[in-house]
């Protein structure tokens, strides 16, 4: 944290100083349309914005609220903005993301002077060998890989009593509506950074949760793809059943911007098979793409039974779909049993050992650890540092597990992947669904470093659409004493082109997005 910040000082210090800090909360927000627009007319250029948004990130993140939501900043990013600068001068844009700062979730290899660390000490200083496929297709596509955001280290893989968002690498990510309150994780910061208006979009990755729930949590768009729509490569993983990057922003069209960009096919991923190609994932926008869609009303999520306000809001979400013409099926029954997130569980527990192990022994520079089991010795003999508040029990866990032959990981991945993608595809057949909805998040719970996160009554959708491999994508839908909900929408594998479109629909009608307050805890009226 101390490098990061004094790296922040040093690129203001070379920052050529403009007017643009003074107009902060209006350029903060601002879309990628609307950006790009400014640099078209030569009002604005991406080294402005690169460097408006490094100075936010020091008035925000390490001052002010303290949202510790950036990790590190790249050395480099000034130098890109200013070629790219020149390039559209001379050459014109590549794209709608030419000159755009991405923010990236710090498990995703660049191969440039950054770290890849996953936000474990164990990993602080290794260098990937090169960027991931789907980073070296933002590049392409004219991007400024502004820094790495923080997350729950490990993704939040290593102890059952974590709090979201931190890393040892990191500390505490807040959110930004009340920073007392969790921002959900383990794709924290690169959740916070959108919302906060420290990047204008950022990438996070997840296994089952970890894009949507920040999402939810912090008030902006989440996707989830299907996995292997965004190659694999390059990200510290999970489980490779499950794991996917996936796109934020402040609106679903800012979201599918990146993702139009991310989603290069990669033909060396196995999950890639049916990959559907080049698309663009904004062309389906239109208020009208909910007219005639057949969507189910899914009651059955965590959480269902206490939340009555969750219900309230989500029933005005409900009301919006049939105004805006869409075949409402409420209730279907998608029935997720106990046993699969059991099974799900000792997926990623063997997954994670074999995937883990592989990636380090891909090597890059400098590794301090080479296995799993090498990291678990790392965090014993450093525990004042790695593990002052939780340990590593998952890690523990994960270790004893046999190799991915074993029948017991067989039987788990049937018992998981498999019945979970069955009971989806049954119940969207018999009901000629086009997608199902549902809350995605209650209201963010207190950070508690010494008992973790408090889960009591948490609301959350996201199983149906990881377990299976599903896409889905999260909106705002309202809030409860200023805290964001969210909603989302899941559907069938490479569907993504029309969840967003509906999700476009849904978010042009409720407009429920309201920036951050960054308060220091929840504002009560009691009359």
């Amino acid at each position: 944290m101390k490098n990061s910040l004094a790296l922040v000082v040093t690129c203001l210090s070379i920052w050529p100083a403009s007017g643009l800090a003074a107009d902060s909360m209006n350029l903060a927000y601002l879309d990628i349309g609307e950006l790009q627009s400014r640099m078209e007319s030569g009002t604005l250029t991406a080294l402005d914005l690169v460097g408006f948004h490094v100075r936010r990130i020091a008035e925000l993140d390490k001052a002010g609220p303290g949202l510790g939501a950036v990790i590190e900043i790249n050395p480099d990013a000034f130098a890109i903005a200013a070629e790219l600068d020149r390039e559209r001068e001379t050459e014109g844009p590549r794209g709608p993301l030419h000159g755009i700062p991405v923010l990236l979730k710090a498990n995703i290899d660049t191969g440039d002077r950054m770290d890849t660390t996953a936000g474990s000490l164990a990993l602080q200083g290794y260098k990937a060998p090169d960027d991931a496929f789907h980073v070296k297709a933002l590049r392409e596509a004219g991007a400024v890989i502004l820094g790495k955001a923080n997350l729950s280290e490990w993704a939040n893989f290593r102890s059952t009593s974590s709090s979201s968002g931190w890393s040892s690498v990191g500390g505490q990510t807040r959110n930004p509506y009340s920073v007392d309150r969790n921002p959900c994780g383990s794709s924290s910061g690169s959740a916070v950074g959108v919302a906060a208006g420290l990047t204008v979009v950022a990438v996070g990755t997840e296994t089952d949760g970890s894009v949507v729930c920040p999402a939810g949590l912090n008030g902006v768009v989440g996707i989830k793809p299907t996995v292997g729509l965004v190659s694999r490569d390059g990200i510290i993983p999970i489980a490779h059943t499950q794991d996917t990057a996936g796109p934020m922003g402040r609106s679903v069209r800012d979201a599918a911007v990146l993702l139009t960009a991310m989603a290069s096919h990669d033909s060396s991923d196995p999950a890639a098979s049916d990959h559907p190609g080049v698309r663009d994932y904004t062309a389906k926008l239109s208020t009208d793409a909910l007219r005639g869609a057949r969507i189910g009303i899914w009651r059955g999520y965590d959480g269902a039974d206490d939340s009555p306000r969750i219900d309230e809001i989500f029933g005005n979400a409900i009301e919006a779909l049939g105004q805006l013409g869409a075949i409402v099926v409420d209730p279907v029954k998608l029935e997720i049993l106990e046993e699969a997130g059991d099974a799900e569980y000792e997926v990623l527990l063997f997954e994670f050992k074999a995937d883990l192990n592989r990636y380090l022994a891909a090597g890059g520079v400098d590794p301090a650890v080479d296995t799993l089991a090498e990291i678990i010795e790392f965090n014993r003999e450093h525990a004042e540092l790695v593990m002052p508040w939780f340990g590593q029990e998952i890690f523990e866990l994960a270790e004893a597990k046999g190799p991915l032959s074993d029948p017991e990981y067989k039987t788990a991945l049937e018992n998981s992947h498999v019945l979970v993608s069955g009971l989806i595809d049954a119940v969207m057949q018999e009901h000629d669904l086009d997608a199902l909805i549902a809350p995605t998040n209650s209201p963010a719970w207190s950070t508690d470093l010494v008992y973790g996160d408090r889960w009591s009554g948490f609301v959350g959708s996201s199983s149906p659409a990881a377990v299976s491999g599903y896409p889905a994508i999260t909106i705002p839908m309202g809030e409860i004493h200023g805290l964001p909900i969210g909603v989302s929408l899941f559907g069938l594998p490479y569907t993504e082109s029309d969840l967003i479109a509906f999700a476009y629909a849904l978010e042009q009608k409720l407009d429920a997005r309201q920036p951050p307050r960054f308060s220091s805890s929840v504002d009560i009226d009691v009359e």
